[in-house]
């Protein structure tokens, strides 16, 4: 059966989307919604860079592209500068009776436990509505720590921790928003950018610890945050624009869930704008990698490099953010009305995706 997928946004996750809508054989693209006044009447094909017309034409209507009805709609607009109106869009679409797959506000990911329910209970009763079903997902918060590091559990004995890492290079991350104004980057040490604001890590990525806990059938007893900073030891310059000497340029933080007086479940960042940075702190597989580490019986260790056929680590995020969602599509729709989380989902896989 095919379903028919509306597409809304085409940044930096939305034209990867896009492209893998297309690659989907159960997927048909059948509406496209764009915030640019610019993009208005563009080819979905040319907006995603696949250089041919997919025969949809992006609008700023969304009442007409609610009206079609379709199956899912696959929604990775930003929402960190817009939260309420975010979630006034995921329910709105809900409550239509249309399925979502979304990239934000990631703390739907797993909410209970992380952000008070009037944050979620509003999209639960506009998913019972309309009968439709909500999943938010990507790949952190998202793959690289609920299934990856939940399945390398399974082949312990004992576990003593379990700690997720993003250990990346961000200076090739075209975003001026999301590195000067929400992560920091480039600001004065003493300067507290949105992400750093008491609580917000903890919202981020609480629902990380919180899930992984409950796949391990534990409650936490509480979540902890920790932060270091680091300067740019002379000014340079990244996608996003300049770093200027003294400005920070190293990240590093840790949301630690705490379970019988020790950090049990712990999701630990550490992101530089260049590889001389921070040299004592833990290093990544090749350009950049996701981390699993469980100590206990036996010690295990899983590094899962990224690397995009143009050569960046950070395309590969992007588009593994969107397959996420993409090829969760089929197993969302069929799911029961809801908000749905990635214990809840069956094994999803790339089927239909050899060539």
């Amino acid at each position: 059966m095919t379903l028919r997928v509306v597409q809304w946004s085409t940044g930096n996750v939305g034209r990867h989307s896009i492209a893998g809508i297309d690659a989907r054989p159960e997927l048909e693209l059948v509406g496209l919604w764009v915030s640019d006044p610019a993009k208005v009447g563009k080819d979905a094909g040319q907006l995603a860079g696949l250089g041919r017309d997919l025969g949809v034409l992006a609008t700023n209507d969304a009442d007409a592209l609610l009206a079609l009805k379709p199956d899912c709609i696959v929604h990775t607009a930003m929402a960190d500068n817009r939260l309420m109106e975010a979630l006034a869009d995921l329910a709105r679409f809900l409550e239509a009776g249309i399925n979502v797959v979304s990239s934000c506000p990631v703390f739907l990911q797993y909410p209970d436990g992380t952000v008070p329910p009037d944050f979620v209970e509003p999209i639960r009763a506009a998913a019972a509505a309309g009968g439709a079903s909500i999943f938010v997902n990507g790949v952190d918060p998202g793959f690289a720590n609920d299934w990856l590091p939940l399945v390398i559990t399974s082949v312990s004995e004992r576990i003593d921790q379990v700690r997720c890492l993003e250990l990346l290079d961000y200076s090739t991350y075209d975003s001026a928003t999301v590195m000067f104004d929400v992560m920091g980057f480039g600001q004065p040490m003493d300067f507290t950018p949105m992400l750093l604001q008491p609580g917000i890590l903890t919202m981020a990525w609480g629902s990380v610890v919180h899930q992984i806990a409950a796949g391990l059938g534990i409650a936490l007893d509480e979540v902890k945050e920790t932060v270091l900073k680091l300067p740019a030891p002379e000014t340079f310059e990244i996608a996003s624009g300049t770093i200027e000497e003294g400005t920070m340029a190293a990240l590093r933080f840790e949301v630690q869930g705490w379970y019988h007086g020790r950090p049990t479940v712990v999701l630990e960042h550490i992101t530089r704008l260049r590889p001389d940075l921070g040299p004592d702190w833990p290093q990544p597989a090749g350009q950049g990698c996701y981390r699993v580490e469980v100590t206990g019986e036996p010690i295990y260790t899983v590094d899962m490099q990224l690397m995009g056929t143009d050569g960046d680590h950070n395309t590969a995020g992007l588009k593994a953010t969107a397959m996420r969602l993409v090829n969760a599509v089929e197993a969302v729709v069929a799911a029961p009305p809801g908000l749905v989380t990635a214990l809840d989902l069956p094994l999803i896989t790339g089927r239909g995706l050899v060539t």
